[in-house]
């Protein structure tokens, strides 16, 4: 069976519909940024601070096609992964890739309390996370809308998660 890649922006819930995803697909869940912490050694967050993004993100690109190499996996990326190199093609080449939505002002309200813990966005405030979310988001939905499948998960439940898991089967 091929592969399920989750993309989209960050806040947006990749890793918690992704468990309940590959349980319901019988698959084998695979979060990336952890995928990447297991295997450097170190946490996402400090290798970001430690080499650069630019660093951070050529290791990314490496494990996304390690692990692109395999099957039956559903992959959870980074909110940044679609977005750099041909990474967007390498999901695209091998397998399903759905982007999960969610509206600028619901990822701002999600996002607002867990700033320490996301480099991309720490230290800011509630009117510079909106600014911050706003224009990141301009930049990057491009990326994001070129996934196979697109699916609102504002107020995901379980009937719309089953929706979503007969989506994914239907597309492979």
């Amino acid at each position: 069976m091929r592969n399920v890649f989750l993309v989209g922006y960050m806040g947006v819930g990749k890793t918690t519909i992704g468990k309940k995803l590959a349980k319901k697909l019988v698959m084998e869940f695979i979060d990336l940024d952890g995928f990447i912490g297991l295997n450097e050694g170190v946490t996402v967050q400090r290798l970001i601070e430690e080499k650069g993004e630019p660093d951070f993100r050529e290791i990314e690109r490496k494990y996304l096609k390690e692990l692109s190499k395999k099957d039956n996996l559903l992959i959870s990326t980074g909110g940044g992964t679609p977005c750099f190199f041909d990474n967007m093609e390498t999901i695209n080449r091998n397998g399903t890739s759905i982007y999960l939505k969610m509206d600028e002002k619901s990822l701002v309200n999600r996002l607002v309390n867990h700033t320490e813990s996301r480099p991309l966005i720490a230290g800011k405030n509630k009117e510079e996370l909106a600014e911050f979310v706003n224009q990141h988001l301009k930049k990057r939905t491009p990326f994001y809308e070129q996934a196979k499948l697109s699916f609102n998960v504002l107020s995901l439940n379980a009937t719309r998660l089953n929706l979503l898991a007969s989506q994914i089967n239907q597309s492979k």
